[in-house]
């Protein structure tokens, strides 16, 4: 099943490649690394954005860590509530996880299409497919600089780039945790994911000591577009911060609170509508003084004298 599934389609898969790129394993091993991110790559965004969104809400998960510290069910009930789920910090090794069928059926295709031996070659004539036709492709050639692609690095500079790279693509991909003032970790789960940001690049660049040398070009180039993608999100969500601080700012500015004047009263509307079907204009300030009163002081000082 796992040969039929994985095995088989890799090794094909190279063989297609290497005829259609001059005869060049190593060129065919790079443009299968980068068709293996672009079919593992909505996956590695999704991780991304949760992860991001893990560490956005860390302010609020850390109040309802110190506040219901002794009370890990209402703890849990509180983590619903906002949508958060403590597993999902370890999501940032999920990516590593799906790789392992990867490693292991691409370790055995480049055994298979590199071997020399003639039970090697008889194999290789088993496992390809009928509309690929061997004859021009063999022997395979195996070499690259100081490099037998089918033995591993005698230099040991291809386990120290595989742990190079594996390093600094899980520091960008793993999301910030935050420490209490005794320096431990508030949160079990991001905890775990910080130390398997040392762990899984020891492992691997260990494992890379044996590995032949054209599965550690595998995982530095697959680990190179990892850095870049991570860089490429970081970027993102900068932007979308910005995006969203500046229209926040906007929001800020339409919410001015404007004094409207208050409507006329109905009275007034009734002595509007009164004047214009009689065809005059009614104001609505009070009459001015009459200019009669003063005449009525006059007749009275007359009289008085």
């Amino acid at each position: 099943m796992f040969d039929t599934f994985i095995v088989n389609p890799m090794i094909n898969a190279l063989l297609v490649l290497y005829d259609l790129l001059f005869n060049n394993y190593v060129l065919a091993i790079a443009v299968f690394t980068i068709l293996i991110r672009l079919i593992t790559l909505p996956l590695n965004l999704r991780q991304q954005r949760s992860m991001q969104r893990t560490q956005e809400m860390q302010p609020q998960i850390q109040a309802i860590q110190k506040k219901y510290k002794d009370n890990p069910q209402r703890m849990q009930e509180e983590f619903q509530k906002i949508g958060y789920n403590p597993t999902e910090s370890l999501t940032g090794c999920l990516p590593l996880l799906i790789q392992m069928p990867i490693l292991f059926g691409l370790y055995r295709a480049i055994i298979v299409t590199l071997g020399s031996t003639p039970q090697a070659m008889f194999e290789l004539t088993q496992r390809t497919y009928s509309f690929i036709d061997l004859t021009p492709l063999l022997p395979i050639n195996n070499f690259f600089l100081w490099l037998n692609l089918g033995q591993p690095d005698p230099y040991y500079v291809l386990p120290v780039l595989v742990f190079g790279t594996m390093y600094l693509q899980q520091k960008l991909l793993t999301p910030q945790t935050t420490q209490s003032k005794d320096g431990k970790e508030n949160d079990p789960a991001q905890a775990m994911s910080r130390s398997m940001q040392t762990t899984m690049p020891l492992m691997f660049g260990f494992f890379s000591l044996s590995f032949p040398s054209g599965l550690s070009i595998y995982f530095v180039l697959s680990n190179l577009i990892g850095i870049a993608q991570g860089y490429y999100m970081r970027y993102i969500t900068a932007k979308e911060k910005e995006e969203a601080a500046e229209q926040k700012k906007s929001k800020k500015v339409k919410n001015v609170v404007v004094v409207d004047e208050p409507p006329p009263s109905s009275a007034d509307v009734a002595v509007a509508q009164a004047a214009d079907a009689d065809g005059t204009s009614v104001s609505s300030s009070p009459p001015a003084p009459s200019s009669q009163k003063p005449k009525s002081k006059r007749k009275r000082r007359s009289k008085k004298s």
